[in-house]
């Protein structure tokens, strides 16, 4: 199943930085092994913003619940779920057909 995600990411000016930062570091080797076992599929950076579109490919709801709130910034972060198939006429072979 495949599903983008929007993450907004609001991280309180009073955190201290040592925290963030650890957080912070938490968090990108949970979603680079995300990424690497081909569950987080794409990740892009909203210009000018703390936010990403993401791709996920997971076996149901609850398997992508698990992943989202298991991040590290998740308490941080303000989400929006949107599921996807494969549109009729995409020329991608390698998008699954859900």
């Amino acid at each position: 199943m495949l599903f983008q995600v929007r993450m907004d990411v609001q991280i309180p000016a009073d955190l201290p930085a040592d925290v963030a930062n650890d957080i912070k570091a938490r968090e990108k080797a949970y979603s680079q092994e995300l990424q690497r076992s081909g569950k987080w599929r794409h990740i892009w950076r909203v210009v000018g913003e703390y936010a990403n579109y993401s791709i996920f490919d997971v076996d149901s709801n609850e398997e992508l619940h698990e992943l989202l709130t298991g991040l590290p910034l998740f308490p941080y972060m303000r989400i929006a779920v949107t599921p996807l198939c494969r549109h009729p006429s995409s020329v991608r072979e390698d998008d699954r057909q859900e």
